[in-house]
């Protein structure tokens, strides 16, 4: 019965349409203008928890992260664009703050970082075979037994019992 219980919490949990998206906004900082608010939850999108590094500002629980959805509803409610909200708070605590950050100099290391540990991986995969191939390690080049080698080999098998 306990695993019947289970299931069925488990099944409802996972079900498609069933699961909600966890917002960390507040009751207390929602825009009275519905628009706003949606413009707002737009912005928070769009900026990095600092605390988290991994989550939206939308979906942190981090103080920093109210912090912060506050700052955008205040500029909202103030009538500032979308782009003009990123641009002060990108202002304040650089590029890094964005989710999706520009392709620009400064962050040229971050666009191109993976690439970089990638291509020096496959050389280092490369470097590595060819260290192992010229090493004797994996060659199709083997030369066969001598008639020698293999009597010594039978021999070894039959006394092992081979």
């Amino acid at each position: 019965m306990k695993r019947l219980i289970l299931a069925a919490v488990l099944a409802a949990g996972l079900a498609p349409g069933m699961v909600t998206p966890a917002f960390a906004v507040n009751p207390d900082e929602v825009l009275p203008d519905p628009r706003q608010e949606e413009r707002a939850r737009e912005v928070s999108k769009e900026l990095r928890c600092l605390v988290c590094q991994n989550q939206s500002i939308d979906d942190s629980n981090a103080d920093l992260a109210r912090d912060l959805r506050v700052i955008v509803r205040e500029r909202i409610k103030k009538g500032e664009s979308n782009e003009q909200v990123l641009q002060y708070v990108t202002d304040r605590y650089g590029d890094y703050v964005l989710l999706k950050p520009p392709f620009k100099a400064t962050t040229l290391l971050l666009w191109a970082g993976p690439f970089v540990i990638l291509a020096f991986g496959a050389l280092g995969t490369v470097v590595y075979l060819r260290n192992r191939r010229a090493a004797g390690g994996v060659s199709g080049d083997t030369a066969p037994l001598t008639e020698d080698e293999r009597r010594r080999l039978d021999a070894l098998l039959r006394k092992d019992g081979i």
